[in-house]
């Protein structure tokens, strides 16, 4: 398929389809090969009455438009094209483009959608007539279609597989209540510039651009503050700052802002978050700039199947005209689209773990390059894909000048070993005595956030005498202690290891290797009797906060789990620096620094507030963070990336799985090397299962690492999936993409053996 509607195959030869209709790819280079794998092209063009070949069985057929294009919910890549059916009359009013159907496919019946209407197929063979229309409500919008297509063309994947991530699943009962009534359409008028973005160089020039309907695309580099603590002496009237709210983000009031431009020039908008803690702190917002109930509507995952229908239909109906959400939001039919917004798109839950492995930034750029809409990416930090995004010139920076950043963001010192030489043996000490100091102080003014890389209670544990991580005799897993009083327990099956010993010296005494967020809550209560200590995580008893009042006290949470405090933070620890930076993923570095500044974001500005790096983290982000420097961390690192050939300045592609089928799949793109562009196959090399959940597609569960001790023989060993990568330049990208669907496609058609998992752009190399 060469991913348009105008081409279509009836089920029953789909079906009947044989591998040998795909050629095999040939080898040499990438560009050239437009065929393969293409749908074979039979009658194209002739315009033939769809009533002469027709299998009605006395079923009658609708007079106009009689044939139906569907897209089936269909697994196997190379049915991955659209299918012509006939319209029975009893249907004709009802299957529209766009609604939900059920057509016979082989011998079952097949979910699908209606993408067009027809006088006649351009398909030789005999047509049959859909089965049932499952709704008559026009789900699939054609702007979401096409976005669905080229996010599947852009990674690899099937429009199947995109459509299940795009459209909630159906519920009937919310479908049968009565539509809230249209909004009345707002007089056009010029929302107040307020300080949240005058501090930016030309920020205020964006936002006019966008209420005057322009499309204007931008990376921004947000400052820091919360709450009251966010005056930049401008001379604005406070009352019409969103910001001045207690508790509320200055980013979360500078979205608010933009937003409400967008929509008093006329226009939808779209917010994409982290979490369901940022869409409440983004809708408590919009409140405070204007927007109400009506204006917004939040679309949610987790909020279970029928609020999230309902806000579906809100915002498919348009009675809605800002959806705000969570990574299932970002293909959201939002009418008029104007503007797109992403906010934190260094956070791990805006990638999604579904086939095909979109990212939200990606779907984004894609969407507001389609549709017309301005874009913004705004993050406390800056990933490396966002600055390629500045350095291509398909989006303009928005930041503060060095000056107004000094005076917004807090003091940071970083307590790294040379740094606390003079303390002598003290300096190892978890929490040094500068670190201790300075939250003593701290607590007489407000709370003081401590961020901790890991949850739980000592997730990895040691033998205490030859220091050899402690094993699960079954999974092989690592073991880790869930309380003070607990039996050692495997992270991976969960097993309990009462009677464990270590095997290579036979001891029984564990140690600690790396300590948790519930150790060091415990840890800091006994060191500061009387402070309230509250603990933030998803394995803490009361799970993540949102928010902790101005009141004096420790708030002990792990990245991404921070709570808001009122008038912000007073001081902030960030401990065990080496921890954070010491991952092997190329985005290590960025991914620390991001972090860091997500909590320092969150201290008092300026003087008031101080912020401790405690730890010997990697040079690169520790000096980012003492310097507030996010974007020039990010263009150093993308410099390195573009000279060494590494994503984001390539594009690269993992396959993962079974030897035999991985090779089967890469050999059929036929990639040539070319040092010059950095073009090429890198591997297969052996990915250990226990690393991906059980092989390339993360079924079963966890098998021995491999390790000392694990018992695995020779033979397990030529088991282990592998994983080539294959590396292109940037503007082969997208050929790459269609190869590699190619190659799937004629893997599914011959029934080629073994697993295998493809990847555009996958995680551990961004």
């Amino acid at each position: 398929m060469n991913g348009d509607v105008g081409q279509a195959v009836s089920p029953d030869e789909a079906v009947q389809h044989e591998a040998v209709q795909h050629d095999e790819l040939p080898d040499g280079a990438l560009l050239g090969l437009d065929e393969v794998g293409a749908a074979p092209a039979r009658g194209r063009g002739r315009g033939t009455n769809p009533l002469d070949k027709a299998e009605t069985n006395g079923i009658p057929i609708s007079e106009t438009l009689p044939v139906a294009r569907v897209v089936l919910d269909l697994q196997p890549a190379h049915l991955d094209q659209p299918y012509d059916y006939l319209v029975p009359a009893t249907m004709a009013q009802e299957a529209q483009p766009g609604v939900r159907i059920k057509a016979r496919f082989g011998r079952q019946d097949v979910a699908g959608y209606v993408v067009a209407r027809q006088e006649t197929s351009d398909h030789d063979g005999r047509l049959v007539p859909l089965r049932k229309v499952v709704s008559g409500e026009q789900v699939l919008t054609p702007q979401v279609l096409e976005l669905c297509r080229a996010v599947a063309d852009r990674y690899a994947g099937t429009l199947a597989d995109v459509l299940r991530l795009a459209l909630p699943p159906r519920h009937a009962r919310v479908e049968k209540e009565p539509a809230p009534e249209q909004p009345a359409a707002e007089v056009a008028t010029t929302p107040p510039l307020s300080s949240a973005w005058v501090p930016y160089r030309g920020g205020e020039a964006y936002l006019r651009r966008i209420q005057a309907g322009e499309a204007p695309r931008a990376v921004w580099s947000a400052l820091s503050g919360v709450g009251t603590d966010l005056g930049t002496g401008v001379g604005t009237d406070a009352s019409t700052d969103a910001s001045t709210d207690t508790g509320t983000p200055h980013w979360a009031a500078a979205v608010a802002q933009a937003v409400r431009a967008c929509t008093a020039g006329g226009r939808g908008v779209l917010m994409v978050v982290p979490d369901a803690r940022d869409v409440a702190r983004v809708t408590a917002a919009l409140a405070g700039a204007g927007l109400g109930e009506d204006d917004v509507v939040r679309l949610l995952a987790d909020d279970g199947p029928a609020p999230r229908y309902r806000a579906f239909l809100r915002a498919l109906r348009g009675t809605a005209r800002v959806v705000v959400g969570t990574r299932a939001a970002m293909f959201a039919p939002v009418a008029d689209l104007g503007l797109v917004v992403l906010w934190g798109d260094g956070e791990e839950t805006l990638a999604e773990p579904h086939a095909p492995y979109p990212h939200a930034r990606e779907v984004l750029a894609l969407r507001a390059e389609r549709e017309g809409a301005a874009f913004l990416l705004g993050s406390p930090g800056r990933t490396v894909q966002a600055q390629a995004l500045l350095a291509s010139g398909w989006a303009r920076e928005l930041a503060a000048t060095r000056d107004v950043v000094r005076g917004r963001a807090p003091r940071v010192r970083a307590l790294t070993s040379v740094e606390l030489a003079r303390d002598g043996a003290a300096a190892a000490a978890r929490l040094p005595s500068a670190a201790w100091k300075a939250a003593r102080d701290a607590l007489e003014h407000g709370p003081v956030l401590v961020q901790v890389p890991r949850s739980g209670y000592l997730p990895v544990v040691a033998c205490s005498r030859c220091r050899v991580a402690a094993r699960c005799g079954h999974c092989h897993g690592p073991l880790g202690l869930p309380h003070a009083d607990g039996v050692p327990q495997c992270t991976w099956c969960g097993r309990l290891a009462g009677g464990w010993h270590c095997e290579e010296c036979g001891w029984t005494g564990l140690r600690s290797v790396r300590v948790g967020s519930a150790r060091t809550a415990e840890e800091l209560g006994r060191a500061f009797t009387g402070v309230p200590v509250r603990l933030s995580s998803a394995s803490a008893p009361g799970g993540v906060l949102d928010t902790v009042p101005a009141t004096p006290a420790l708030v002990v949470a792990t990245p991404g789990a921070e709570p808001v405090a009122e008038t912000g933070y007073a001081t902030a620890l960030l401990l065990d620096a080496a921890v954070m930076t010491g991952g092997t993923g190329l985005a290590a570095g960025t991914e620390a620094l991001h972090r860091w500044l997500a909590a320092a974001s969150l201290v008092r500005p300026g003087p008031q507030g101080q912020v401790l790096l405690v730890g010997d983290g990697a040079p690169g982000p520790t000096q980012a963070l003492v310097r507030w420097d996010p974007a020039g961390f990010a263009a150093r690192e993308l410099d390195e990336r573009a000279e060494l050939h590494l994503p984001p300045a390539v594009r690269v592609a993992a396959v993962t799985g079974e030897r035999t089928a991985v090779d089967a799949v890469v050999a059929r793109v036929g990639l040539r090397e070319d040092p010059g562009t950095g073009s090429g196959v890198l591997g297969p090399v052996e990915v250990d299962p226990d690393a991906t959940g059980r092989g390339p597609a993360g079924r079963g569960t966890g098998a021995p690492s491999g390790g000392r001790g694990s018992g695995r023989s020779a033979v397990q060993a030529l088991d282990l999936p592998v994983r080539t990568v294959l590396r292109v330049p940037l503007a082969q990208g997208d050929e790459l993409a269609r190869r590699l669907k190619a190659s799937l496609a004629v893997r599914s058609a011959r029934r080629e053996g073994g697993t295998v998992r493809v990847q555009l752009d996958p995680k551990e190399m961004l």
